[in-house]
């Protein structure tokens, strides 16, 4: 078995295991840690099909111990991953719908949404390592809807870690605010005047700032994420493909596999299980209306735009930190141009060598969808198969409708993303009826929520909003009195 290193895209002279990274969380040179196109553990066809009749569990150590096995013994990864994927506690549901299309039901687990499969994989394997040092932790994180609860609800109560979770105001739901905001003990929610990508950029300065934590606790390595830029999020989300491919009648054949895509973390997850030899014929990254990525395939040119709302809340992101990754993986590199003083992002998605965007065009196609036909594919859905869709779930689907235009003639797994309850509003607008919340939220309804905010204003820019120097102030001295009071 190979030892896999990682580096940073902005770095690739540092090598690092992956206990190293999971603890540092972002790479040297504000670059994301990734692993060569070429280190990927391929895993042979038989071992592939043995996974039928395997859990999730199984097939999650699977396709993770040939990353981890030198650094996690197998005796010890095992019940590692069978209490993170507890059936229990995260049951997975393959769907089939009509034909050869298939749902994946990544909705089942603690906070509804398929951030919870990275999120128990990443606080696990942390809590391992840590115990292991004997240090602690704050893990910050910034969400656009998921991320922040599933990852919450996957730290709360470790004894070794904190957690600091920013959200844009009046960008998630209630529901979603509150997976965060009723936690309480070590989890500290923070609302954020702005949206996903000031809460992102937020994050990133703080991660970044290592004077910043040695003031706070005389420990410059006190900070790491959670969010897509951590490599505990993105390996565990190349399990998924698998066990959808193991569910559905493919007669060993390749398949589609349409994601609904914001942040990029379940797409690259995706490409990386490719390589991995899972048979995926075409990966489908349907995005909404933020389509800076489905105009960069089709022209070669990245052009970062002002966000756009849209029902499917958790995917507006008008700059995915997974695009770096996904352009390194193809043979380029992105970046952000920073201000050599603050830390922040003055000029983000930088393309200074081109990939090879020929196989990335083979291997990928994007499209982007109109927040109207996120309410009409939702009722299509519901009249013609009795399905209730979330808005996420409904720009895979949509996606895939529009990749075959002619016969549908391959098998495709759609991925749902997020229980149709978490968006009430929405659903009841598409098909006239209330979705059920699902019972854990039905209890966190009724708790008292924990909410400080940054209420400093962002930066008005041509390309859209961006964090203002009084946001980061009043984050680290908001953060300062939490641990120095």
């Amino acid at each position: 078995m190979k030892e896999i290193r990682y580096y940073s895209t902005n770095n690739p002279g540092e090598r690092v295991n992956f206990e190293t990274a999971l603890l540092a969380g972002m790479a040297s040179n504000y670059g994301l840690y990734m692993v060569a196109r070429s280190d990927v553990p391929v895993l042979p066809e038989e071992r592939i099909r043995a996974m039928r009749d395997m859990s999730y569990a199984r097939i999650a150590f699977e396709v993770l111990e040939p990353f981890l096995g030198h650094e996690i013994p197998s005796a010890k990864l095992r019940p590692l991953l069978d209490d993170a994927y507890d059936e229990g506690k995260i049951p997975t549901v393959v769907q089939h719908v009509t034909g050869m299309t298939y749902i994946m039901w990544l909705t089942r687990g603690p906070t509804y949404s398929f951030k919870d499969y990275a999120a128990r994989f990443f606080g696990r394997m942390l809590n391992f390592f840590l115990g292991k040092r004997g240090l602690r932790r704050v893990v910050v994180v910034a969400t656009s809807g998921d991320t922040g609860g599933a990852v919450a609800d996957a730290l709360f109560g470790l004894d070794m870690i904190d957690n600091i979770v920013f959200y844009p105001e009046g960008s998630i739901s209630e529901g979603q605010r509150r997976q965060m905001t009723t936690l309480g003990g070590n989890i500290h929610a923070f609302e954020v005047n702005g949206d996903f990508d000031v809460c992102q950029a937020l994050a990133k300065n703080i991660l970044g700032d290592r004077d910043y934590a040695q003031e706070i606790f005389g420990d410059r390595e006190r900070f790491t994420s959670a969010n897509s830029i951590s490599i505990g999020r993105l390996l565990p989300q190349a399990v998924y493909p698998f066990y959808a491919y193991s569910k559905i009648d493919a007669s060993g054949g390749p398949f589609i596999a349409s994601i609904p895509s914001g942040n990029f973390g379940n797409m690259m997850g995706t490409v990386i299980a490719r390589q991995m030899g899972l048979p995926v014929e075409k990966i489908i990254c349907g995005v909404n209306e933020n389509r800076e990525f489905p105009d960069f395939l089709a022209s070669g040119k990245y052009e970062v735009r002002p966000s756009v709302k849209s029902p499917s809340s958790a995917m507006i992101v008008s700059h995915p930190s997974n695009l770096a990754r996904l352009i390194d993986f193809y043979g380029g590199h992105m970046f952000d141009e920073r201000d050599a003083g603050t830390g922040n992002v003055v000029r983000p998605g930088i393309i200074d060598r081109a990939p090879d965007m020929a196989a990335m065009r083979r291997e990928i196609e994007s499209m982007g969808i109109t927040n109207a036909e996120h309410f009409e594919t939702m009722k299509s859905v519901y009249e013609e198969h009795g399905i209730i869709l979330d808005p996420h779930g409904a720009v895979g689907w949509k996606t895939l409708e529009m990749y075959f235009t002619g016969k549908h003639d391959r098998p495709a797994v759609v991925y749902e993303t997020a229980d149709p309850g978490k968006f009430p509003e929405d659903v009841r607008a598409a098909i006239g009826i209330t979705p059920e919340l699902p019972q854990g939220m039905k209890r966190q309804a009724s708790l008292p929520e924990r909410t400080y905010s940054v209420k400093a204003k962002p930066e008005m820019t041509a390309e859209g909003l961006k964090l203002s120097p009084a946001q980061v102030r009043e984050a680290k001295d908001k953060i300062r009195v939490i641990y120095n009071g």
